[in-house]
């Protein structure tokens, strides 16, 4: 089980896809203290997998007291970072403080696209130069790209970059329109681009040693199938299941583009709202609507439940854009 904690709004840079809305920290964000205590309830849930997130996490002074915490309870901490602030001490204090991997953002081969997604001056270049640094300083790190219309025909020479730079892994991100991304939901993928580049991953991981994996595309698991893979996962979407969010100021909600805040932890302990939940349990015991409950595949695809809310207003309706929707022989 995993669970970020987007741990500030505050950033550096302005993205267009941003989930969050970051820019400028908010009032009220969670404190040190109450940061720790949300870590001992992380661990008390059961979680193992820490993600600090943001905005973008390095901005916070206290970060690296919290992953020596988080590492103290038993968690595993790791980062979704833009990956900019990563000087060579930065990567040697995170490691040290117990961080076992870094989840770096970059969404173009092309430094100026990157640049321009991203709305800052050298953000690829400093972005690469954070990998480099994580490399000297032995700490692992991976690619997260997010993929729209634009960037759908570079997916793999971003692999190709990620295994020239060390990387373990390169996870590729389908937009979701939540937060600013609702500003730009005609660039996300349709239907059939959607298969296409499901396919093109999952026969590009037949030729590379790092780890593919889509987010926001659970249908990757019937291909893989189909394709005779055996990969590690177990389902594509784990939004109330074995995944949850947690914003700045202790909301939580099922996954980082579901915006249904369930519960706040200044209200209720995590380990409460975790097990508790209403929404949580109609995502772990509720059959499917739609197409995504008729498919064969859907216990161990189950379609992005943030896409069905986001396009039909019920995050158990079926996913809308897959190609197949419970079809005979998928």
């Amino acid at each position: 089980m995993l669970v970020s904690w987007n741990t500030t709004n505050a950033c550096n840079m302005y993205c267009e896809h941003c989930y969050r809305d970051a820019g400028a920290k908010v009032d009220e964000e969670l404190d040190t203290e109450e940061g720790k205590a949300l870590i001992e309830e992380i661990a008390k849930a059961g979680f193992k997998i820490m993600i600090f997130s943001g905005g973008e996490p390095l901005m916070r002074q206290d970060i690296f007291e919290l992953v020596e915490h988080a590492r103290s309870k038993g968690l595993r901490p790791v980062f979704g970072t833009n990956g900019t602030m990563i000087t060579p001490d930065v990567a040697k204090r995170l490691k040290d403080a117990g961080a076992l991997g870094m989840g770096i953002s970059l969404d173009s081969v092309n430094a100026a696209q990157h640049d321009r997604f991203r709305k800052t001056e050298k953000a690829w270049e400093d972005a690469i130069q954070g990998m480099r640094n994580c490399r000297e300083a032995g700490l692992p790190f991976q690619i997260h790209t997010t993929v729209v219309d634009w960037n759908y025909d570079e997916v793999e020479k971003i692999t190709d970059l990620a295994v020239q730079e060390g990387a373990v892994a390169h996870h590729i991100f389908f937009l979701v329109p939540t937060g600013r991304a609702v500003n730009i939901e005609q660039e996300s993928l349709r239907a059939e681009q959607y298969e296409k580049l499901l396919h093109r991953i999952m026969k590009k991981q037949q030729e590379v040693d790092i780890e593919l994996k889509p987010t926001c595309a659970p249908q990757f698991m019937r291909i893989a199938k189909q394709m005779g893979m055996d990969l590690r996962f177990t389902k594509g979407c784990l939004a109330g299941t074995s995944y949850c969010i947690i914003s700045p100021k202790g909301d939580v909600q099922p996954c980082a583009y579901l915006d249904i805040p369930v519960g706040n932890v200044r209200e209720t302990p995590f380990s409460e709202i975790w097990q508790d939940n209403e929404v949580f349990n109609r995502l772990r015991n509720e059959s499917l609507q739609g197409g995504c409950g008729t498919c064969r595949n859907n216990k161990i695809c189950g379609g992005c439940r943030a896409r069905a809310y986001y396009y039909h207003g019920d995050f158990m309706a079926e996913e809308p854009w897959c190609l197949y929707h419970g079809r005979k022989g998928y």
